[in-house]
């Protein structure tokens, strides 16, 4: 069985390219908080707990949408992707790249290697898209704390999950390997 694949019409896309990446001055954000920027030694923890660099952590606001925090993680090697959905069904997506990014769209050079673009499905306007792209900034100190977990020192990259259901010996008992008989 073959699937038609749907291409998002031309308004429904956007491209923004951030000069300088990592360095702009955090807005405040859609969560009513100050608009402190999110101290850099916190967001370096969570975005590397992730595999994602901080320098590429970016977020938006638009009238209506919200975070979907089930959505965020990383883009790329170590880019950033987020989801920002709204009562209707329609959503924001949120991507960050090194501008080795070589998808169907084209881009302009920036000078610090960083890229960040929106796309909108689900009938996301062209003038809401909009919005959402010169809204991008990076995140403020509440922002940081819906956008990215705080990681479990206990985890560790040479640590094994300790699953704890598994018993300690064996497999908890002889695999029963009997085929039965029908009818009876």
């Amino acid at each position: 069985m073959i699937r038609a694949v749907r291409v998002l019409p031309p308004l429904l896309l956007a491209a923004a390219l951030l000069t300088g990446c990592g360095t702009e001055k955090a807005g405040p954000g859609a969560s009513g908080d100050s608009g402190a920027p999110a101290d850099p030694a916190e967001l370096a923890s969570k975005a590397k707990a992730l595999g994602i660099a901080p320098e590429m952590v970016y977020v938006t606001d638009a009238p209506g949408f919200t975070l979907a925090q089930q959505s965020v993680g990383v883009q790329g090697d170590d880019g950033f992707s987020a989801s920002y959905a709204d009562r209707t069904g329609a959503v924001i997506h949120l991507y960050t790249d090194h501008l080795r990014y070589a998808g169907q769209h084209k881009y302009e050079v920036s000078e610090k290697g960083c890229v960040v673009w929106l796309e909108g499905e689900g009938g996301v306007s062209g003038a809401v898209l909009g919005k959402a792209l010169r809204a991008v900034h990076r995140p403020t100190a509440g922002e940081l704390d819906t956008l990215l977990p705080t990681p479990d020192p206990a985890f560790t990259d040479d640590q094994p999950v300790q699953r704890g259901d598994l018993p300690t010996n064996g497999d908890g008992g002889p695999p029963d390997n009997s085929v039965p008989t029908p009818g009876l």
